[in-house]
């Protein structure tokens, strides 16, 4: 394979994910680590897309990044290799005793996962995830209340406030920008500022994808949060953003538990 066609394979990986590790692309291409960085050398030299730290990454508000929010149920099949690395990071956050609140939205869902089995009190009102942790979970288990709503795939009700309150509050976000977290369906907007007010901490979980991400409204801004976890596809820029506004900023880079 010569090196035109590996640096457009790496490109055609980008168009429905945010970044891909050098070890990750090594596997793929069966090449050396430095045969790899230098095709990501040359393709962010040509702005077919970004180098980053530990690999490259999608051009912001390009084809491969998508720019407006999209649906939860084709979110979910997006960055899943990232989220589960975020989650598998966050899951070290919790510790026996807990009483923690996971809201809706797929990187909060591969928490869920995570903790199924641990003995924490755990509330969500992410049905997909209520669903898994009646089947699967032992952990104790509080559902909102309300009625269903199948986008985005939550339990709410605007008559009946979440009466929960804990130590860690793990959201997601469908864009993050200087403004805050960003939300499209103002339900969520409102559920997310509710349960805000019922935790010491908030903590995001969010795929350095997100920072390329447009929506309408505010749901927190970043002066709520005390914390954020993505993968090491998060820019410079991005990072600066966040510390500039207080937020600890943890990096769950690919296999990082491998």
């Amino acid at each position: 394979m010569n090196d035109l066609v590996r640096q457009r394979q790496i490109i055609e990986l980008l168009r429905d994910r945010p970044f891909a590790s050098v070890r990750e692309l090594q596997e793929r291409l069966g090449v050396s680590a430095a045969t790899v960085r230098r095709d990501i050398d040359k393709i962010d030299l040509s702005g077919g897309a970004r180098k980053v730290y530990g690999g490259v990454s999608a051009l912001e508000g390009s084809a491969q990044a998508p720019a407006f929010a999209r649906p939860y149920d084709e979110n979910r099949d997006l960055a899943v290799d990232a989220k589960r690395q975020i989650a598998d990071l966050a899951a070290t956050l919790v510790v026996d005793g807990d009483t923690v609140i996971v809201n809706g939205g797929s990187t909060c869902y591969h928490l869920g996962v995570k903790l199924a089995d641990r003995n924490i009190r755990l509330f969500t009102s992410s049905m997909p995830l209520a669903a898994y942790l009646g089947e699967h979970g032992k952990c104790s288990l509080t559902i909102a209340g309300g009625e269903l709503h199948r986008e985005p795939g939550v339990i709410y009700s605007p008559s009946q406030p979440a009466n929960f309150f804990a130590s860690k509050l793990f959201v997601g976000a469908q864009g993050i920008s200087a403004d805050g977290l960003l939300e499209s369906h103002p339900l969520m907007v409102r559920a997310i500022q509710e349960l805000s007010h019922n935790v010491d901490q908030v903590i995001v979980l969010a795929d350095s994808r997100k920072f390329s991400i447009h929506a309408r409204h505010v749901a927190l801004p970043l002066s709520r949060v005390g914390m954020l976890i993505t993968d090491d596809g998060l820019s410079d820029q991005h990072a600066k953003m966040l510390e500039a506004a207080g937020i600890a900023l943890r990096i769950a880079p690919n296999g990082w538990l491998a």
